[in-house]
């Protein structure tokens, strides 16, 4: 038998399965993960094809990255060269894209990295993913959130309306951002309003996105002066501020260097940080149990939306940082302000509306990640099952669409964009990180499993996966690891005190699919003595 402890899955041999482990190891079974998208009340509806998964791609990766975070970065970090963070970015997602693409055509529910570590490594894993995405997509709706308000106070200066300060975060004065929050309060309504709905609206706000992006590549062509690439890669300085080591890169805490940006450790940092514009690609995962037919169209949503987004994010960068020297770039609004440094306001003001605009569709989409992960763990008994309840009429977990779109609400309402983009990285690198031990693990206690997409070169390539993820993780500030380990033992705390207990794989609760009770029945009858 070998390394095969799996069961039956309809699609090849293999032994009838074995139990789950006890403790906090357990794992559930794939055949017992898609049993249970089959009860009325807690399974989605799949209205999803290929082209909508694309859509929901370019639609949430296309967004702060460019319309936001690019200036902040080239004028901090690495220059014109963070076009080379977005490529070195590009190469750590594609790694980590072979393996989601492997586990969500294999495992078509709702929950991505979470479900796949449920199936993979075991329950405690599985919950302290669960728990890291939780963070990572709520951070990431306020952060997108909070740029969407910037470019709309924009648009309204130039109509000559003026944001209170008190109402927004401009110039770093504290207030609380009425319109990020007033933001989030409605696209969580239309999410609720369910998957057909939100794929609509996605597919406007995306081709509109889109276009805008297209217009400041081919529009500031014509403003490139090429002095403002000299030099492309500035020479490494030292950073000069408080001396807290807390806001050093972590690798430059623990090896002793010196905390300095620009150089090649500037792209590194930079890549750690502009990362941030790639989440996107995971979140297409989160919609497996609602593609029609996920064996075939998770992989194709996954890789298309990712080399077209790379493609766009670096054309856009040469072009921005060509336009307008790096040092004088604008940190809050790079794009519409290097048009107006130009000398071309009619497209700053264009570009804008398409930011305002686009941005909405990040935010929409990583709310609806985010739900579906709550969902799954709420139907595992991880978490209430009242929170996995579907909407007789919408289809949609409404419980925990209306509880986490007011938590995430407030988050856009008190927090900046500086404030949680780290945070937000962190917790989507780890997901790669775990994600890529359980395509090593899978492989090896589950050969008999039908696999529509096989990542290449297991273990090696996941085990690239693993380094490039864990390289950028270190490459992010102290103070940024305190945070993140402060959430992960909060979040074991909340497994010991409820998820533990109330797991339905610790209940029995799980519902048991016909092919494995078919197997087992079958294997009892071979192994009964005659009578």
């Amino acid at each position: 038998m070998g390394l095969d402890i799996g069961s039956r899955d309809g699609s090849g041999g293999g032994a009838a399965p074995q139990r789950p482990a006890r403790g906090a190891f357990r794992t559930k079974t794939v055949e017992q993960s898609i049993a249970d998208t089959e009860e009325p009340e807690h399974g989605l509806r799949k209205e999803l094809s290929a082209l909508d998964l694309v859509v929901y791609g370019v639609g949430v990766i296309v967004g702060t990255g460019i319309f936001v975070v690019t200036g902040s970065v080239a004028k901090e970090y690495a220059g014109p060269a963070v076009s080379l963070a977005f490529v070195a970015s590009a190469v750590v997602c594609g790694l980590a894209a072979l393996c989601y693409a492997e586990f969500a055509s294999t495992v078509p529910v709702a929950g991505s990295a979470y479900t796949f570590s449920y199936a993979s490594i075991g329950e405690l894993p599985a919950w302290i993913i669960g728990w890291d995405l939780v963070l990572e997509l709520a951070l990431g709706a306020g952060v997108v959130a909070g740029g969407w308000s910037g470019y709309v106070a924009s648009l309204l200066s130039h109509a000559g309306i003026e944001v209170p300060a008190s109402l927004s975060h401009r110039d770093g004065r504290f207030g609380f951002d009425v319109l990020a929050a007033a933001l989030v309060l409605v696209l969580t309504g239309i999410v609720m309003m369910g998957m057909k709905l939100s794929a609509r609206i996605t597919g406007l706000v995306v081709a509109t996105k889109v276009t805008v992006v297209l217009v400041v590549i081919f529009a500031g062509l014509f403003y490139v002066t090429g002095s403002n690439y000299s030099p492309f890669l500035p020479p490494s300085r030292a950073t000069t501020g408080t001396g807290s080591t807390l806001h050093a890169p972590l690798v430059q805490v623990v090896f002793g260097f010196t905390p300095s940006s620009f150089g090649v450790m500037g792209i590194f940092s930079a890549a750690a940080v502009v990362f941030f514009a790639f989440i996107g690609f995971d979140i297409v995962a989160t919609a497996a149990e609602e593609t029609r037919n996920p064996q075939r169209d998770m992989p194709r949503g996954i890789f298309g939306s990712l080399i077209l987004c790379t493609t766009l994010y670096v054309a856009v960068s040469l072009v921005v940082t060509g336009m307008q020297k790096y040092s004088d770039l604008d940190t809050s609004a790079p794009l519409s302000n290097a048009f107006k440094a130009v000398g071309a306001p009619f497209w700053s003001g264009l570009i804008s509306f398409g930011a305002a605009v686009g941005l909405t569709s990040v935010v929409m989409i990583l709310l609806l990640g985010q739900t579906r992960v709550f969902f799954a763990m709420s139907r595992d008994g991880l978490l209430p099952r009242a929170f996995s309840q579907v909407h007789p009429r919408y289809g949609t977990p409404y419980r925990t669409t209306v509880l986490l779109g007011v938590v995430v609400a407030l988050i856009a309402g008190f927090f900046t964009v500086g404030e949680l983009e780290q945070m937000v990285n962190i917790g989507t690198l780890f997901a790669f990180v775990v994600v890529a031990v359980g395509v090593i693990v899978l492989r090896r206690t589950r050969p008999d499993l039908h696999r529509a997409f096989r990542a290449p070169w297991v273990p090696v390539l996941p085990s690239l996966s693993v380094c490039a993820s864990l390289w950028l993780m270190i490459n992010l500030s102290a103070e940024t690891w305190l945070r993140f380990a402060g959430w992960m033992l909060a979040g074991l705390v909340v497994y010991v005190g409820y998820g533990r207990s109330h797991s339905r794989l610790a209940r029995g609760g799980t519902r048991e699919p016909a092919a494995v009770r078919d197997a087992e029945e079958a294997a009892g009858a071979r192994e009964a003595p005659p009578r």
